[in-house]
């Protein structure tokens, strides 16, 4: 697997904040959040890992998280 501090091509998709990504050997992306969420944000269901086919779509699956973390802390 590849982190996104790589300096292959694959590594110039863009980053996401406060989250590490992975492109698996299989080119799926997968997405790991730095900084543990709060316990009431993981009861509520976010997910400190994600994954998905393409980028667009782990970056929609980590806005995902961080909303359900947000609407626990507001």
């Amino acid at each position: 697997m590849e982190d996104g501090r790589s300096t292959t091509a694959e590594s110039a998709s863009p980053t996401i904040p406060g989250w590490r990504l992975i492109l698996s050997d299989m080119g799926r992306f997968w997405a790991v959040r730095e900084k543990a969420f709060p316990q009431g944000a993981l009861r509520a269901g976010a997910e400190p890992t994600v994954d998905a086919d393409t980028f667009d779509g782990v970056k929609a699956e980590v806005d995902q998280q961080e909303n359900i973390a947000k609407q626990v802390v507001s």
